[in-house]
């Protein structure tokens, strides 16, 4: 015999009625669209990714790992990432072509860790394949990006590359001012005593 229970009984009702039901269903589509447009504007980094054919353990370490380095993964559906990038105070327009196929979004701090991670986790699989990225307010397109990704530099380390770079002509001409003070010195100690 065939039962329904209450809930399942109301949805069905609801379905029936039409407009009910898809209203619900829309509300919660168009809350999904603004959390997802909400994690495209705070999120200076965006990688857009293919992690379908992963095993159940495979996407699960996967997971873990992006967890242990402050990567955010979320699996999305096309249509309602496509509503949230148009949504964004963001130019993704670029990235629409990326958006065939399973998607998962990285969201990260920092411009080169998804790629990283991706290159390091291809040394077990060949997924996750790199559709798209949107870092330091550019967009890279396809799986050949992933090298240039991974050697972006980050605005700290950019930051203390050109440090670095000021502090060595400085370094540079204090340490010859210290040798030539000896050779000075030891030039006129020689002066001196072949006076003397």
């Amino acid at each position: 015999m065939f039962k329904l229970n209450l809930n399942q009984l109301q949805l069905y009702n609801n379905r029936l009625k039409g407009k009910k039901y898809l209203t619900m269903r829309k509300e919660k589509k168009n809350q999904l669209v603004d959390s997802i447009a909400e994690q495209l504007n705070n999120s200076p980094t965006i990688y857009i990714t293919d992690i379908s054919d992963l095993n159940a353990e495979t996407t699960s370490n996967l997971r873990r790992l992006c967890f242990k380095r402050d990567i955010k993964l979320v699996v999305v559906k096309n249509t309602l990432l496509k509503r949230a990038m148009e949504k964004s105070d963001k130019n993704l327009a670029e990235l629409y072509v990326a958006l065939k196929g399973s998607t998962s979004l990285m969201f990260a701090e920092s411009g080169n860790a998804p790629a990283k991670l991706i290159k390091e986790f291809r040394k077990k699989s060949d997924k996750p394949y790199l559709k798209g990225a949107y870092v330091e307010e550019v967009s890279y397109l396809g799986n050949d990006q992933l090298e240039m990704l991974v050697n972006i530099k980050t605005k700290n380390e950019l930051i203390a590359d050109v440090i670095a770079l000021l502090q060595s002509p400085a370094k540079q001409v204090i340490s010859g001012l210290q040798s030539g003070g000896q050779k000075l010195t030891g030039i006129l100690k020689a002066l001196s005593e072949k006076a003397a």
